[in-house]
């Protein structure tokens, strides 16, 4: 039988979700304000440093220029993963499934801002020590989402808890 999330488990979600909005929308005006036209900041010289850049497409720039796309794929997303969190059950171990959801959900909001307010999307964080690409905080949720949503699904959940989770 599904266990049924309760009310204050909703409410945790949406203070979650609207807590890494607003750490991921202050990272990037704090960006803006330090890092824009000034040289990087070096935190850990030769691995880490702090540089803007304005990213119009997604990670890695991926689909640069294409803003339309993630206009109308970003709450296709938004919609599936609020489907997802409905039919998630309750109770303490799907509860790392209800953090993923939440992230990715503040993840694909927090960038998806940044489109509609400004054509482009932030990124401010440099790993040059593997010469990655520069990226800001709501990536970071996405990123370390799918990471961990993975390492469950291989290593903790079995197919009896995903049937429970996604028939309905």
């Amino acid at each position: 039988m599904k266990k049924q999330k309760s009310f204050l488990t909703h409410i945790i979600t949406l203070v979650g979700i609207f807590l890494l909005l607003f750490l991921d929308q202050f990272t990037k005006v704090l960006a803006k304000g330090y890092l824009m036209g000034h040289k990087d900041k070096i935190l850990i010289p030769g691995v880490l440093q702090l540089h803007y850049l304005e990213n119009q497409g997604a990670a890695f720039s991926l689909l640069n220029g294409k803003l339309v796309f993630f206009y109308i794929i970003t709450p296709v997303l938004c919609i599936a993963i609020a489907i997802l969190y409905k039919k998630l059950p309750g109770g303490k171990r799907f509860l790392p499934l209800n953090c993923i959801l939440t992230a990715l959900m503040a993840g694909a909001i927090g960038n998806y801002i940044d489109r509609i307010l400004y054509h482009k999307v932030t990124d401010f964080i440099y790993f040059s020590l593997i010469d990655f690409p520069v990226f800001n905080v709501a990536d970071i949720y996405v990123t370390v989402s799918i990471v961990v949503l993975l390492i469950l699904v291989f290593f903790y959940y079995k197919d009896e808890d995903f049937d429970l989770w996604l028939k309905k």
